[in-house]
């Protein structure tokens, strides 16, 4: 059972996905005031600040492009979903909402204390060049400047700082541990038969006539949907770099100018002797923990060699004494500035002078060095070409946007003018008006989709506007042909009418079976044909979720007890509960799962307290984007 509940966290990530602010996630969401741009429709309220339609469509998009970086092999169809979208919209009223407290009780961290975090914060490590800066190559390909990350960074620490008192402070009541351990592990000992619809489909013959009915009953189910043949011209910060060249002087003199980033942090590796004597110390102990220190300095001089072991008997430093006073490899600023500039200074094998810190006195060995080297002109040459290419492209973009915005709004009657003029390639699809589950780049863009399925664009065949996609993107399209929604004839959505028809009438069919069996088996004499078997929540693994929650909420005064489960689509069950078994004390076992079961409480109370939040800042979510949330903190319903 311990095996079960460890390998199926998922059965918890309903609450703790939602809740565990994704800290530090800075890819896609740079900042608030890039939102500004899309549809004004108002689609929810953050402390009287709205939340517009294009607000949540760049935020959509965002979030869709984070998901196919970290899963590229993820189904197109669940971007789509109208869950995914509703999750996009809750995690956009989540951000506001946190840092719109963050900002009312002065939370957000200075430059100085985000940069702190940065340098030191292990999760933030792939993000750091080995001199402990921002890889600037990183955040150069999510179209982030260092300043943007540091402005994204402060919000997240911000945000987090909110929610930590909340996820941190809850305790679970060892009543409310046990009650939810006995719910989780009592077993109950049932059979059960089951109808399944798709073992039934062969028996299902419909007539053409049933089709045809099926789908003047459905029509909307099979409509198709209207669609525009497009052409489109697109101008990114890619393209405009493609066609940049840089001389081999450019190269060599940025070289020369940034030597420093291409020359690897040196690292330090020393052991230190501590005698504690803190600044505020009297003076006269001071003197003598100097006066100690000296002697131990005098003794070392004459037997180097025992260095390991006079730190482990002498030195007053609790993380490093038992270690012989190692204290690994470090770089500048780890470490004290006195200290700092004298492990600097040393040789290898060196012993150093006694040297005064506000901790007191150190004796310090150097042990090892590694780094300091640079790397050649050739091997950061194409590093060169690829950054100063993207700053080059950056200035030059905001130049070639604004006459690409002109062009296809003065000339609007074709794209040729703007593609002759900057060099572009036209494109072409069929789209709808929403985006397709495999939509990417401006094809996924809900702005341009309305744009170009507007009256104005479908009566006059004009160009659309110059969209701004985000990422230093534009694109301008126009319809070459329109193509009405309309109601299919049979013949052209027969197998899919025959498939829906098929599946309808096996799930009645194995409905009416079941429940022919439930009649004769209401009386606990007939026998069942299924197996006995022990059902418990970790049986969702291999018996349908609606059996497992049937069996453990049916009602134990009165055992046997037959019911029937309506299984859907798939069919129907009929259960057998014989008996219940009370969950079995195995030594150790609550506290195994405590941490876990400590986590789904934690998780509960922050996602009371962030609806607290959402109430006292009035937050609401309107009209159709209200729909039901995908986990209990996520804000989907509005906070009225």
């Amino acid at each position: 059972m311990f095996e079960f509940v460890r390998s199926h966290t998922r059965l918890f990530q309903g609450i703790l996905v939602i809740l565990v602010f994704p800290s530090f996630v800075f890819f896609g969401v740079q900042g608030y005031s890039r939102f500004t741009d899309g549809s004004s429709a108002e689609v929810a309220t953050v402390d009287g600040r709205p939340i517009t339609r294009g607000e949540w469509d760049q935020a959509h998009q965002q979030a869709s492009e984070r998901v196919r970086r970290q899963a590229p092999s993820v189904d197109p169809k669940l971007l789509d979903s109208a869950e995914f979208r509703s999750e996009s919209l809750n995690n956009l009223v989540r951000e506001r909402t946190l840092v719109s407290v963050a900002q009312k009780h002065h939370l957000l961290p200075s430059e100085e204390r985000a940069a702190q975090i940065f340098r030191s914060d292990p999760q933030l490590a792939p993000l750091r060049t080995s001199d402990g800066t921002v890889n600037k190559d990183i955040l150069a390909a999510q179209g982030l400047t260092s300043e943007g990350f540091l402005r994204q960074l402060r919000l997240d620490l911000a945000m987090r700082q909110v929610m930590s008192p909340a996820e941190t402070a809850a305790t679970m009541p060892k009543a409310s541990l046990k009650a939810t351990l006995d719910a989780w592990l009592n077993k109950r000992e049932v059979q059960w038969e089951r109808f399944d619809s798709a073992a039934l489909a062969s028996r299902i013959k419909p007539s053409d006539e049933d089709l045809q009915r099926h789908l003047n009953e459905n029509e909307k189910e099979f409509r198709i949907s209207e669609r525009a043949d497009i052409d489109y011209v697109v101008l990114d910060l890619e393209g405009v770099e493609n066609s940049l060249s840089v001389s081999a002087e450019e190269l060599k003199r940025y070289y020369d100018e940034n030597i420093s980033r291409f020359t690897d942090a040196e690292e330090r590796r020393a052991s230190h002797i501590l005698i504690k004597a803190e600044k505020d110390m009297p003076a006269a102990q001071r003197q003598e923990a100097q006066r100690k220190a000296q002697e131990l300095l005098e003794r070392l001089r004459r037997a180097p060699t025992t260095f390991s072991e006079v730190a482990r008997k002498e030195s007053q430093d609790p993380g490093s004494a038992a270690k012989g006073g190692d204290l690994d490899f470090f770089s500048r600023g780890a470490m004290v500035k006195p200290f700092e500039e004298a492990v600097f200074a040393m040789k290898v094998g060196e012993i150093s002078p006694v040297v005064e810190s506000d901790f007191g006195f150190h004796i310090i060995q150097l042990n090892a060095v590694r780094g300091g080297s640079q790397k050649s002109f050739e091997s950061v040459r194409s590093t060169i070409e690829a950054t100063i290419k993207r700053q080059m492209a950056q200035k030059r973009f905001a130049e070639l946007a604004e006459i690409f915005t002109n062009t296809v709004y003065e000339q609007s009657e074709s794209l040729q003018p703007v593609m002759d003029r900057l060099k572009l390639q036209k494109k072409s699809a069929s789209v709808e008006r929403k985006p397709a589950p495999t939509a990417s780049g401006p094809l996924a863009s809900v702005k341009l989709l309305d744009a170009l399925f507007s009256a104005e664009s479908l009566k006059g065949q004009r160009n659309t506007d110059a969209i701004d996609l985000g990422n230093s993107q534009l694109v301008s399209a126009r319809v070459i042909k329109y193509h009405p929604e309309r109601t299919p004839s049979l013949e052209e959505v027969k197998d899919k009418v025959r498939a829906a028809v098929v599946k309808s009438q096996a799930a009645a069919l194995a409905r009416r079976e079941g429940q022919d069996r439930l009649a004769v088996l209401k009386d606990p004499k007939v026998a069942m044909i299924g197996k006995t078997e022990l059902i418990d929540r970790s049986a969702v693994t291999r018996v349908p979720r609606q059996v497992v929650d049937a069996v453990l909420q049916a009602p134990t005064d009165a055992l046997p007890t037959t019911l029937g489960v309506d299984l859907g689509p798939e069919g129907y069950a009929v259960v057998r509960v014989l008996k219940t078994l009370e969950r079995e004390v195995v030594a150790g076992q609550e506290a195994a799962l405590a941490p876990q079961l400590a986590s789904v409480w934690s998780a509960a109370e922050s996602a009371l307290y962030y609806e607290a939040l959402k109430k006292q800042l009035k937050v609401s979510v309107k009209g159709a984007a209200a729909s039901p949330a995908t986990g209990p903190a996520s804000g989907a319903k509005s906070s009225k």
